[in-house]
């Protein structure tokens, strides 16, 4: 008899601590998913629109978003296509990769407003700006490695004078870009403003004078 409450006991408790380390690992799980639903959306390199996007939408199933469907066990399966929802908002992701180098965002346009938000590969948000806080009003940011910054900073190239740099983790990331289109009529605008951005390796000119660095501006919270 004291075996067997021994027994029950112990699976209980077995039980118990599987089920909190399942709970705790479960938004790592679906932060390293976000990741791989961007990688499904094409190369990197480039901005690629979101399902629906040209007609506006928001992002979901990135950063935040828990609900990715759970894979069947033994099963490893494909990550759900992104898809836009919000009738609003246009959005583009791009995978950023410094294998290359360092990798520069860049895109300018007339829309009523945009944002940009860079992440590593685990979601966690990096740096993050609007139009807003943008000196040009463009997008324009170099991400880089924590070796490759320090020389771009001691001598900037004229084409990144107003270039905000970023580290980046070594391991990369994604970037998502997202416009307004608060009415149809700026749907078309806000597509062209995510077709035409930029997501490439950046290489420096050879024989460009360096060129004064901006302070660029913080990023803000939330």
């Amino acid at each position: 008899m004291v075996r067997l409450l021994h027994a029950i006991l112990t699976g209980l408790v077995g039980a118990a601590l599987l089920h909190v380390v399942i709970i705790l690992a479960l938004p790592r799980f679906v932060k390293a998913d976000a990741f791989r639903r961007v990688e499904a959306l094409g190369a990197p390199g480039a901005f690629h629109p979101l399902a629906g996007a040209s007609e506006g939408g928001a992002l979901r199933g990135l950063a935040g978003d828990q609900g990715a469907a759970a894979p069947d066990a033994g099963r490893e399966v494909a990550p759900a296509p992104l898809a836009s929802q919000d009738p609003f908002l246009a959005v583009a992701a791009c995978i950023v990769t410094l294998d290359g180098g360092p990798v520069r965002l860049f895109a300018e346009g007339d829309v009523p407003f945009w944002s940009v938000a860079v992440y590593d590969r685990d979601s966690n948000e990096i740096y993050s700006m609007s139009d807003r806080t943008s000196i040009t009003g463009a997008l324009d940011i170099l991400l880089g490695r924590a070796a490759d910054l320090p020389a771009i900073r001691k001598a900037v190239p004229p084409d990144l004078a107003q270039s905000i740099l970023v580290e980046m983790p070594e391991s990369g990331g994604y970037a998502v870009l997202r416009a307004l289109a608060p009415a149809p009529s700026y749907r078309s605008s806000a597509a062209a403003f995510l077709e035409s951005a930029e997501c490439g390796p950046w290489k420096a000119s050879p024989g460009q004078a360096p060129a004064a660095a901006p302070s660029p501006p913080e990023s803000p919270d939330g």
